[in-house]
């Protein structure tokens, strides 16, 4: 990445599960906390899952908000955030949800890069073992996110 869109700040461990709706607000709330979108984006998230899911595969969901919704974005981010309970993703099981937030075209890369790292099964599962919301922010970072 050319800049930092991910601070450890900005990375959780849960050891329960929640609802895609729980997993999509935490997403959006760590995305507010980080200053990079403005509170409404958790409804423009809302707005594009009613569209096209979200789900990845892999064990993956990357919750973002649709185009027409650009305006509540005023940085890009990252929020990652593990459920070792996993959540249920309209059917979908999910353990990781990695929200978004690419300020202009940014969100293409920031994709790009997520999808390369979870696109391999085993570094799944190497992030999956991460003791810490501190070990997972430097598995995820040293992979170019």
């Amino acid at each position: 990445m050319a800049r930092d869109v991910l601070s450890p700040g900005q990375v959780r461990i849960h050891s329960g599960s929640a609802t895609r709706e729980e997993a999509m607000k935490e997403a959006a709330d760590i995305l507010e906390a980080a200053g990079a979108v403005t509170s409404a984006y958790f409804d423009a998230m809302q707005q594009r899952e009613e569209t096209v899911s979200t789900y990845m595969g892999n064990e993956l969901a990357i919750p973002h908000g649709t185009n027409e919704t650009k305006h509540t974005i005023l940085d890009s981010a990252l929020s990652v955030v593990r459920y070792d309970g996993g959540v249920d993703w309209g059917g979908e099981p999910v353990t990781f949800v990695v929200g978004i937030a690419g300020k202009g075209d940014e969100h293409l890369e920031i994709l790009s890069q997520i999808a390369i790292l979870f696109s391999d099964e085993d570094e799944v599962e190497t992030l999956k073992r991460a003791d810490s919301p501190e070990e997972l922010y430097k598995l995820v970072s040293a992979a170019g996110v």
